[in-house]
């Protein structure tokens, strides 16, 4: 079923349960602006561990929602990277903007009873220092990182331990997510995948992921999550 086309609205691409009571975000891309500095922290660390010369940022980029070592992996460079690359996030994350239209969107989901959760393909620790450093991390109820889990994206597990942890099933969720990463954990998981478009550079491939639900905006997120019905 497709929901009425409104301007820029959500666009839904299966029947979608009445009620949600929970969202769980990805966070670079969705949350926050990270490519910049992202960027910049990962030609840092390519020069400082491999040598001179571009950085293959754009291939890294590809791979994003992923846990760093595994793209390290991916790529076949030195998984030595990962120290430097965490080390000048970390200096430089206070250059990190949130989305227009993110604080707006989470006020409103807690406002209307829903609990909310990140599932990062980041560290745990990282994420939260991040979040805490931009002012969200008290709309979480729970921080989830790619070193928490067994099985990191697109193995459902991150999604999996969100929903233990929110004590919530999977039909009562969904996931927002910009990497096709994101929405293969989320439909392991069983959760309605939904793809934020405001800041993906390769919209066919997120589409071919098939998400449940197409947000070309945070805002369009509040056509899927209706107020939680008081007990």
């Amino acid at each position: 079923m497709t929901a009425p086309k409104t301007g820029r609205s959500a666009t839904v691409t299966e029947t979608l349960p009445p009620v949600r009571r929970a969202v769980i975000f990805d966070l670079d891309g969705v949350l926050v602006d990270s490519f910049a500095v992202m960027n910049e922290a990962f030609a840092l660390a390519y020069e400082e561990v491999v040598g001179e010369g571009p950085a293959p940022f754009e291939e890294y980029r590809r791979h994003l929602g992923r846990y760093f070592p595994d793209i390290m992996r991916i790529m076949g460079l030195p998984l030595e990277m990962e120290e430097p690359f965490v080390r000048e996030s970390y200096r430089l994350a206070h250059r990190v903007p949130v989305f227009e239209g993110i604080v707006e969107l989470l006020l409103t989901l807690r406002v209307r009873g829903l609990r909310l959760a990140v599932a990062t393909g980041k560290s745990g620790p990282r994420a939260r220092s991040l979040l805490e450093q931009l002012g969200l991390l008290p709309f979480f109820a729970h921080v989830i990182g790619s070193d928490e889990v067994e099985h990191p994206k697109p193995a459902p597990d991150i999604v999996l331990h969100a929903l233990d942890l929110l004590g919530l099933p999977a039909e009562q969720a969904i996931m927002v997510g910009d990497a096709p990463t994101d929405l293969a954990s989320a439909q392991g998981a069983g959760v309605t995948s939904a793809a934020a478009l405001w800041a993906v550079s390769d919209v066919d491939e997120l589409l071919a992921a098939r998400p449940a639900a197409v947000l070309r905006r945070p805002a369009d997120l509040l056509a899927l999550c209706r107020s939680v019905p008081r007990a």
